[in-house]
């Protein structure tokens, strides 16, 4: 639904269509093993509840197996919000002492969401911004993200930034590590950014300038002096929105603006994958994937 598309950014469809593939390859296995059409219905029940218990464990298998990775003293990077990355990271501060710096995560301010669930867990936590990337990355040890998709060549589809993030940390040869379940595992097999599916309306992208709002005390809006202040604009409280500080608008048409929910990061730039199957090469995706369809 149009409604759905904007709540999730277009970002969930890869995963969603993977899952979704992958549990009705699994549970109508019944069809040809069931002497009767009851038996086939109970036995497909059944194994949609075990698909559903497997897909929920994943994540602490995940945990299990990728937060041996972290060591005392590093410092880790990430990039937007992931519930298995967080697991993940949360289960090796229960052991080790390290620190997170995650990118900001225009424009839905994941990464910000992110780090706060980091910091109330008690990791020492810091935010920049998205073009830092090449900044910080001096200071990582590793990098740990999430992925939306895990494709056949071992790449994987993720918020956007997570190409260029696997980019710098290969220059700098620090490892880039990716936690995914493996009901995302996905039957694509992209070759650059233009093979992307569509995925969803883009979120609206507002550009301002943030000192200016500091500048100004927080103001986010004027009201219309009083001399050009009609009756229904002093009732309803109206703001002259292009005159709100820092807030940059553009004539209609006169610019157009790109904000594509997800890249692709090839596989070359990706060291190891944190999996439920276990911890896997790249290269070893496109057999699990023959695994799992059989």
């Amino acid at each position: 639904a149009p409604g759905q598309s904007r709540l999730w950014g277009g970002r969930s469809h890869i995963a969603l269509a993977s899952g979704c593939e992958l549990f009705m390859k699994y549970v109508t296995r019944a069809y040809l093993e069931a002497p009767d059409f009851d038996t086939c219905m109970a036995q497909v029940l059944e194994r949609g509840e075990r698909f559903a218990g497997i897909s929920l464990a994943a994540r602490d298998r995940i945990a299990e197996v990728g937060h041996p990775f972290v060591q005392d003293g590093q410092t880790v990077l990430t990039h937007g919000w992931s519930r298995v990355v967080s697991s993940l990271l949360i289960k090796a501060a229960e052991t080790r002492h390290f620190s997170i710096v995650v990118l900001e995560g225009r424009p839905d301010a994941s990464g910000a969401k992110s780090a706060k669930v980091y910091a109330d867990a008690g990791i020492p936590t810091t935010v920049v911004l998205d073009s830092a990337v090449g900044y910080v990355m001096e200071r990582a040890d590793m990098v740990v993200v999430g992925a939306e998709g895990v494709v056949e060549n071992g790449g994987i589809v993720n918020k956007m930034g997570t190409y260029a993030l696997g980019m710098a940390a290969r220059e700098l040869g620090k490892p880039f590590y990716v936690a995914a379940e493996s009901y995302k595992f996905a039957r694509m097999f992209p070759l650059n950014q233009s093979d992307l599916p569509r995925m969803g309306a883009p979120c609206v992208l507002n550009f301002v300038d943030t000192a200016s709002w500091q500048v100004t005390g927080g103001l986010v809006g004027k009201p219309y002096p009083s001399d050009e202040e009609d009756d229904e604009g002093a009732a309803a409280g109206a703001v002259d929105a292009s005159r709100i500080p820092g807030v940059v608008h553009f004539r209609p048409g006169q610019v157009k603006v790109e904000n594509p929910p997800c890249d692709y990061t090839p596989a070359k730039y990706i060291t190891l994958l944190f999996t439920d199957l276990g911890v896997l090469t790249p290269s070893a995706v496109s057999d699990e994937l023959i695994r799992l369809y059989q």
